[in-house]
């Protein structure tokens, strides 16, 4: 059996493409937030994120040691700046404006959700605007998204690295590898796996699962879409 994951290449690179001017635009048009306020949007994200509600003032001056009076303040000027919004006459109503043009640090991590690995059989692509939202896996802040695009893993040939059945995968997309890193290969049939690299003194490439129910694969050569960076799993 050969875990494989078919992707159309060109569609990646023009979705990457895509995605990375609308990151330059919005971050043309951010607006500057102070420390205080960075910090409030996060913890208002979080706050709904867990408990479906925001925080109140008094538990946004806590956190972010200022009075209660000067949270108010910086959630009015958030407001102002259309960052937050809150329904009118309602308690702990306070959220995020979609769309709002926020620094990296306070922006929802977000990836591009472009497949499926699977063992054995084809790959069902996603929807084209398929986003993974790390946040709902692992909570806020990961490092950064650009030229990140993530994979959701089916099959168990990776399973002795603990790369495993229904985890996600984030692939930075790089077109080179060293041995030993985890790689997403398109093969010269068609095929794409996610395996380990080496090169062979011969000059051949081999793609090694971890799982000896799993033959490794020699090739003369094979283009690489990226490199695993991490593995995200949820126990929810």
């Amino acid at each position: 059996m050969i875990d494989c994951l078919e992707l159309n290449d060109r569609y990646l690179l023009l979705q990457m493409h895509r995605r990375q001017e609308i990151a330059r635009n919005t971050m043309r048009t951010t607006m500057n937030l102070t420390p205080k306020q960075l910090r409030i949007v996060q913890l208002i994200r979080e706050s709904r994120l867990t408990n479906g509600y925001s925080p109140t003032m008094q538990e946004l001056a806590e956190a972010t040691g200022v009075s209660k009076v000067t949270a108010f303040e910086h959630v009015q000027a958030l407001i102002r700046k259309g960052v937050l919004e809150r329904e009118a006459h309602k308690a702990r109503s306070l959220s995020i404006v979609e769309d709002a043009p926020l620094p990296d640090e306070a922006a929802p991590l977000q990836f591009p959700l472009v497949g499926r690995i699977a063992a054995g059989m084809p790959i069902e692509k996603c929807a084209q605007d398929d986003m993974l939202d790390v946040e709902n896996l692992v909570g806020p802040r990961l490092g950064s998204n650009a030229g990140t695009f993530a994979l959701r893993v089916e099959g168990e040939s990776m399973k002795d690295e603990g790369i495993l059945d229904g985890d996600y995968v984030l692939v930075e997309r790089r077109n080179t590898a060293r041995d030993g890193e985890r790689v997403v290969a398109l093969l010269p049939d068609g095929e794409t796996t996610l395996k380990t690299i080496y090169r062979e003194p011969d000059g051949n490439i081999r793609l090694q699962p971890a799982n000896d129910d799993f033959e490794p694969i020699i090739v003369p050569n094979c283009q690489i879409q990226g490199v695993v960076t991490a593995v995200l799993r949820s126990y929810r």
